[in-house]
């Protein structure tokens, strides 16, 4: 069998086995085989072919896999708007209770109401915001 079939062989190997993994590592060394595979097809000894796998290898691992790591890691997500808001702390500024009551929240007075609607929260409580409903925050006492 000639060598370079060889090689298309394991750069399909390689292939199929990056799909399951999803390294990028084995990707690389796959276009390095395939790459060996097209020198081969050329005439080269198995010496010389040997040694653009390794080279093609090598320069894709320490060249190529870095920036394609970078690339698919996402980035943690953040949130925006109101939904920030959910989980954060707020002074109570005015009484509140099941049905209506105000709340400082970063510097910004929300409308508000207790999560519970038996709770009466007094003035100067520190509460959590459990949820944001239209402009109205759902707040609970912290313990």
């Amino acid at each position: 069998m000639d060598s370079w079939i060889i090689w298309l062989i394991l750069a399909a190997a390689l292939g199929v086995a990056e799909i399951f993994t999803l390294t990028a590592a084995l990707g690389i060394i796959s276009v390095a085989a395939l790459l060996t595979a097209g020198v081969a097809a050329v005439g080269l000894p198995p010496g010389l072919q040997l040694l653009v796998f390794v080279l093609a290898s090598g320069a894709g691992l320490v060249g190529i896999r870095p920036i394609a790591r970078r690339h698919l890691q996402q980035p943690p997500s953040r949130r925006f708007g109101v939904s920030a808001l959910v989980g954060k702390s707020a002074y109570v500024t005015r009484e509140v209770t099941g049905r209506d009551g105000r709340v400082r929240i970063g510097g910004e007075e929300w409308s508000a109401r207790a999560y519970d609607e038996s709770l009466v929260i007094p003035v100067g409580a520190t509460v959590d915001v459990f949820e944001i409903e239209g402009a109205t925050a759902l707040v609970y006492p912290r313990e």
